[in-house]
C-alpha cells in the first residue's frame, strides 16, 4: 500500500525523531565489528594490488617494460615532510599552551583551536618547503658569471 498524502504531523515526527537519535559506537554488535574489520583490511589489500597490476598492464599496452619502470624520485620529499610535521607539532604544541592558559575559564572543550593551528603551523611548513624548493631549483638555473682578475685592478 503505497501513502501519497504526508500529514504534517507524521512529517514533523519523523524528522524529530532522525534529528534526535544518535549513534553511539557502543551500541554496534562486537560480532560485527569483528566482521567488519577483516573485511575491511582484505579490501584494502585486494585494492592495492588490483591497482598494481592494472597499472602494469596499462604500461604492457603503451609499449613500455614495466621491469624498467622506476619511481621517480622526489629530492625535497622528506624536506616536505618533515617541515610539514614540524608545523603540525608546532601548531600542536601552540594550541595544549592557549588550552591552559588562556581558555582556562571556558568550561568546554576547545577542538577548534587544535584544529586550526594544526593546519595553520601546518601550511606554513609546507609554504617554507615550496620556497626552499624554489630558491633551489631557481639557484641551479642561474648562469655563473665569470670575471677576470686583471679586470678588477
Amino acid at each position: 500500500m503505497v501513502i501519497a498524502y504526508k500529514s504534517p504531523k507524521l512529517v514533523k515526527a519523523l524528522n524529530h525523531s532522525f534529528k534526535t537519535h544518535k549513534i553511539n559506537i557502543m551500541d554496534i554488535p562486537k560480532e560485527l565489528i569483528a566482521i567488519m574489520v577483516p573485511l575491511g583490511f582484505f579490501a584494502m589489500i585486494f585494492g592495492i594490488v588490483y591497482l598494481y597490476k592494472r597499472e602494469r598492464m596499462a604500461m604492457i599496452e603503451r609499449g613500455m617494460d614495466p621491469r624498467r619502470y622506476k619511481p621517480q624520485s622526489a629530492p625535497f620529499q622528506n624536506l616536505k615532510w618533515g617541515l610539514l610535521l614540524i608545523g603540525a607539532g608546532i601548531g600542536l604544541f601552540l594550541a595544549a599552551i592557549l588550552d591552559r592558559t588562556v581558555f582556562v575559564t571556558s568550561m568546554d572543550d576547545n577542538e577548534a583551536i587544535y584544529c586550526s593551528l594544526i593546519a595553520i603551523f601546518g601550511g606554513l611548513g609546507l609554504f617554507l618547503s615550496y620556497r626552499i624548493e624554489k630558491k633551489e631549483v631557481l639557484d641551479k638555473e642561474k648562469p655563473v658569471a665569470y670575471v677576470e682578475d686583471k679586470d678588477l685592478v
